[in-house]
């Protein structure tokens, strides 16, 4: 969650004549003129309480300024959903996750998600696969993470924590949560670069960054900043041959926060899951391409061999004994109940056609993005469905910035972002296109881009020099 600070000095609280005009008179319940004086202060807590309706208006008002969630671009997080899981989520917005003694239904709800995502992910035997919701990739990498770093550190009980700093490996292009790993549990993060046109991990330079204090390897299956998959079979195999040499043997761990729920329907035939006999653990997002409202991830390791048992708490005050890995406590059963609702309402066929729908829609947009002539792709939308461009070398006038900056005012957000190491060099917008952004819509977004290239075209020099002002893109 961002980090907020109390209002600044120079946010004082508007003028009681401000205030009193915040308000429509028609947000009286009853009588326009009834108690409707001033506006409740901005930054404390107000004295007294409001008519519901008069909160609800204030808040709704407010929140009308936020952008349109369907036109963001920029996000991986669903923004679309039918409204039957809606009302579920609804149904359920009162249940305590953590209290399965109270909402036995509600955690078997959660545990057929996990059995199905460990057929699905193909373990070796799903019956005997752990795993556990979340509330999203972030924390189910956390866990991933956590569990490496101990089997680790039970290997090397004679050296950690006195000699041995432990280290985990991974592309530079991985998502920010796997940098917070590193810093909030002190492991050491040793990012392999970009090179030229390789924009992740090389598993040779990957395994070459190993040695006997390394917790595991990561490999991304969809990466965030363009959407290509990495090689995580070339991956294991490397270490594979790592193990022969060396005798180090370095587990894998697949962050799929995205692809994990796009790779087994579109790309049956990639080897990329539990089939690797070196991959330990798998994470997806729920709320991405698992096509559920923000708020459920999903870690679930190989056998309960991988997960240590003193990583699982159990607590009984709750009524029950209850096993539970997680870095919070309590949070909504809604979304997985909406998750096990949308494996139950699309099944093996449904989540394809959906995902196949929104590849076709991101490979036709990236082929009408490139016909326009000024921009060049780096990758088509044919892993992910997302895809990265940037400015052909023939264009000076205006930068992707620019680019970035006129979508905004159409309402579309686009993100406009520089590469990591070694391609500072090298910026890009990225398109991310789900569920509900259909053929129609990338048609609007094109003929919108049609209609102000002849304007950037005409500037004499791109007007986005400050690269610290780059759009967000972790998502």
């Amino acid at each position: 969650m961002p980090l907020h600070r109390g209002a600044h000095p120079d946010q004082d609280e508007p003028s009681d004549e401000r205030r009193r005009l915040a308000l429509n008179p028609f947000f009286g319940e009853a009588d326009p003129t009834a108690a409707m004086t001033t506006a409740p202060p901005r930054h404390r807590l107000p004295d007294g309480p409001l008519p519901p309706l008069t909160a609800y208006r204030l808040v709704h008002d407010e929140l009308m300024l936020d952008g349109n969630s369907r036109l963001n671009l920029a996000t991986f997080v669903t923004t679309w959903m039918e409204p039957q899981a809606g009302v579920l989520m609804g149904e359920c917005r009162d249940k305590n996750m953590i209290d399965k003694d109270e909402y036995p239904r509600t955690a078997e709800l959660e545990k057929r998600c996990v059995a199905m995502l460990a057929d699905l992910w193909n373990a070796p035997d799903p019956a005997t696969a752990v795993g556990c919701s979340t509330t999203g990739s972030s924390e189910a990498c956390m866990l991933a993470g956590l569990a490496l770093k101990r089997r680790w550190a039970k290997r090397n009980a004679d050296r950690y924590p006195a000699t041995a700093r432990p280290n985990l490996v991974m592309g530079v292009n991985v998502q920010v949560c796997w940098e917070k790993f590193c810093n909030f549990w002190e492991v050491e993060a040793r990012q392999v670069p970009m090179e030229g046109g390789r924009f992740h991990i090389d598993p040779q330079a990957a395994a070459e960054l190993c040695d006997e204090n390394t917790i595991g390897v990561v490999g991304i299956l969809g990466s965030t900043f363009d959407g290509s998959y990495e090689p995580i079979a070339d991956l294991c195999a490397a270490l594979d041959d790592l193990q022969e040499r060396t005798g180090l043997d370095v587990p894998v761990h697949v962050d799929g926060a995205s692809g994990a729920m796009v790779a087994p329907f579109l790309d049956p035939d990639l080897v990329w899951d539990f089939r690797l006999p070196r991959v330990a653990s798998i994470n997806t997002s729920g709320h991405k391409y698992g096509l559920v409202y923000p708020g459920v991830g999903w870690a679930l390791w190989r056998t309960a061999d991988e997960l240590p048992e003193e990583l699982v708490f159990r607590v009984n005050y709750l009524g029950g004994d209850m096993p539970t890995f997680a870095l919070n406590f309590s949070r909504p059963g809604a979304q997985v109940v909406a998750q096990y609702y949308t494996f139950l309402r699309l099944g093996r066929d449904g989540y394809r056609a959906v995902q196949q729908a929104s590849r076709d829609v991101a490979c036709s947009l990236a082929r009408a993005v490139e016909d326009l002539g000024d921009f060049r792709l780096l990758t088509r939308g044919d892993e992910l469905p997302v895809f990265a461009f940037t400015t052909t070398a023939e264009v000076h006038a205006y930068d992707v910035f620019d680019v970035s900056r006129r979508l905004r005012e159409r309402g579309w957000l686009v993100p406009a972002y520089t590469f990591p190491a070694n391609r500072q060099d090298l910026s890009v917008l990225r398109v991310v296109c789900r569920n509900g952004f259909s053929s129609d819509l990338a048609e609007l977004l094109v003929e919108d881009l049609k209609q102000f290239l002849p304007e950037l075209r005409a500037q004499k020099h791109p007007l986005s020099h400050d690269r610290e002002a780059a759009t967000a893109f972790h998502h």
